[in-house]
């Protein structure tokens, strides 16, 4: 039996905790599609990372001094998970920069998927058909995608080829950081790894922020890198925590259900003619092509027994 059937209670938690997290990051796209138009995003991860390592810091400063002992001897496995972080933000935001909300979105799925696949090929796990069938899904609607957001893209061709590179850079850096949550977390909390890993990554890309862009921010840009800074407190404070209650297939489903957020966020948008921030151009077969990357994902990382009998 696995340990995470023993409490009913702890597992609604766990879920609910993973569509926190899957809220979160359904609007952080296109918060981060507004703010990399006025700030490199080299300066946006440091600020993201800084917030949210500063914050957790003076929360154990005061509430739990003894956690700031995994600073001595960090785990290997902890300065690889914040490596992946790291890279993963930097990836996501330069394909965000140069491509859509919708699109990183999208690309970004590759993560869950490939986190399935690790499974499978680290640890022995044994490919269902369902899993096969869903890969080939995922597959032909990454491909479909592509197409149809290569040939309508604006910025041309070559731009949108450096977004999908970079987003893929971002999704195999946050395999790597998923990858190392499950041994970590059997002897550590998951608040102080998560501060660890946010101080290595402010530390990482100190020298490289731009800090007198600072200065000539309005209020707006302000309170747009606030929510990005609290986002990453909150979506990856509740992503860690939710390992801890739910398998980690769960978790993946839950979270790659996000684009759905964005998508609506960004029609709404479009419908009440927001003018801050340009309209997501999709035509059907665009659609199609994320509804079988969608698809193909929760077919990857469903449990063999069926989503319904584990929640």
């Amino acid at each position: 039996m696995s340990q995470y059937q023993f409490d009913p209670a702890k597992r609604i938690y766990g879920v609910l905790l993973a569509c926190v997290t899957a809220l979160f990051w359904g609007f952080l796209a296109i918060a981060l599609k507004v703010v990399v138009a006025e700030i490199h995003p080299v300066t946006i991860v440091w600020f993201r990372m800084f917030l949210a390592f500063s914050s957790l810091f003076i929360y154990f400063i005061i509430f739990k001094p003894s956690a700031l002992r995994l600073f001595l001897r960090p785990p290997l496995y902890l300065l690889v998970a914040g490596a992946g972080l790291s890279l993963n933000f930097l990836g996501f935001n330069h394909g965000i920069a140069l491509t859509t909300p919708g699109i990183a979105q999208i690309f970004i799925q590759l993560g869950p998927i490939l986190l399935a696949l690790a499974g499978i090929a680290l640890f022995g796990e044994k490919l269902s058909l369902r899993q096969f069938l869903g890969f080939v899904t995922a597959a032909a609607g990454f491909s479909l995608f592509y197409q149809t957001q290569l040939s309508g893209f604006k910025a041309g061709e070559e731009v949108y080829i450096k977004g999908v590179i970079w987003l893929v850079i971002a999704a195999l850096a946050w395999l790597l950081f998923a990858i190392m949550q499950k041994p970590l977390l059997k002897k550590h909390q998951a608040q102080e790894l998560n501060l660890v890993i946010y101080a290595m990554a402010t530390i990482l890309y100190t020298p490289f922020a731009d800090y007198s862009s600072f200065a000539s921010f309005n209020l707006n840009t302000w309170l747009l890198l606030l929510f990005l800074g609290i986002n990453t407190l909150v979506a990856y404070g509740c992503l860690v925590e939710s390992f801890k209650y739910i398998e980690a297939n769960k978790v993946s489903i839950i979270i790659t259900l996000n684009p759905v957020i964005t998508f609506i966020a960004m029609a709404a948008f479009e419908y009440y003619h927001v003018t801050w921030i340009d309209p997501e151009i999709f035509s059907p077969l665009t659609f199609l092509g994320a509804a079988l990357v969608l698809g193909g994902a929760i077919m990857v990382v469903l449990p063999k027994k069926g989503l319904k009998k584990h929640l």
